[in-house]
């Protein structure tokens, strides 16, 4: 019996890397699929089927893409668009999440509660509100409106983690500080931002991904200025009212993950210390 054991656990740890191996293609699918079709032609597309292996590859498919949306001007407001909510959102979520986390006032559990609660309510139930305020600010119609609702969006998880990636900061380092005549706004700045690296670079890479991927957002609140919409938005240019160039779509497609692709797997290890921090109490 024991020399079955080692033999049946590395079955069962086989069995379970196949298992995760085949879930991993099937979640990763719909890409390959969309990356091999938009390499292929119009009638290789329609008779290919779920098939992501291209007959014949048009990498012409990638220019004429580019040029027909306009992807050039987009590609520019949704870097604009990203960078500026990822600042905003750094900025603000860091200073709650390190005031939350270093102070206490009555009924903080109870706020913390009812904030944590926002987390769960969709885009669309608070949409009114949100427009008819940023129109009564005259920001309608701009990046800036753009920006200040994404970020606004992502402002409660972002603070959560800073709030529990601040709490595991030895507390000596701000007591030294403070024999030294720092106060509590040079401590943050000096010291604990500069400490908290991989968070910054877990909640901006949370900011950029979702900045990055925002339909809903660009497209309302840009909806009078086509000039200023999104990557994202600008995908509606290969939807004609009879036909749909589907090709293109799909070379759209991969122009619009790349870069947030690659912006990930640079940052990946900061992301995986970041939400390691954040968890540990």
């Amino acid at each position: 019996m024991s020399s079955l054991t080692p033999r049946l656990r590395q079955g069962r740890r086989g069995l379970l890397y196949l298992a995760l191996l085949g879930g991993g293609l099937i979640w990763l699918y719909p890409f390959l699929w969309a990356l091999g079709s938009s390499l292929k032609s119009t009638d290789g597309f329609f008779s290919g089927g779920l098939n992501p292996i291209p007959s014949e590859f048009h990498w012409s498919n990638y220019s004429e893409a580019w040029t027909q949306a306009d992807f050039s001007r987009f590609f520019v407001n949704t870097v604009l668009f990203a960078t500026g909510t990822v600042i905003v959102t750094l900025l603000a979520t860091s200073m709650a999440g390190y005031v939350l986390a270093r102070t206490d006032f009555p009924g903080k559990k109870l706020w913390l509660g009812l904030v944590g609660v926002t987390l769960f309510l969709p885009h669309g139930y608070t949409i009114i509100p949100v427009f008819d305020l940023i129109q009564r600010l005259h920001l309608l119609n701009t990046l800036w409106s753009v920006v200040i609702v994404q970020s606004a969006g992502g402002m409660v998880f972002g603070t959560f983690l800073f709030m529990g990636y601040f709490t595991t900061i030895d507390r000596g380092l701000e007591d030294a500080a403070r024999v030294d005549g720092a106060n509590f706004h040079q401590i943050f700045w000096r010291i604990m931002l500069p400490l908290s690296g991989p968070m910054l670079a877990t909640v901006g890479l949370f900011a950029c991904i979702n900045a990055w991927n925002s339909f809903f957002i660009p497209l309302v609140f840009t909806l009078s200025r086509p000039e200023l919409h999104t990557l994202s938005v600008g995908m509606f240019n290969f939807i004609g009212q009879n036909s749909t160039a589907w090709t293109l779509v799909c070379a759209g497609s991969v122009i619009t993950l790349l870069p947030i692709v690659l912006i990930f797997v640079v940052l990946q290890r900061f992301f995986i210390n970041g939400l390691a921090g954040a968890v540990k109490q």
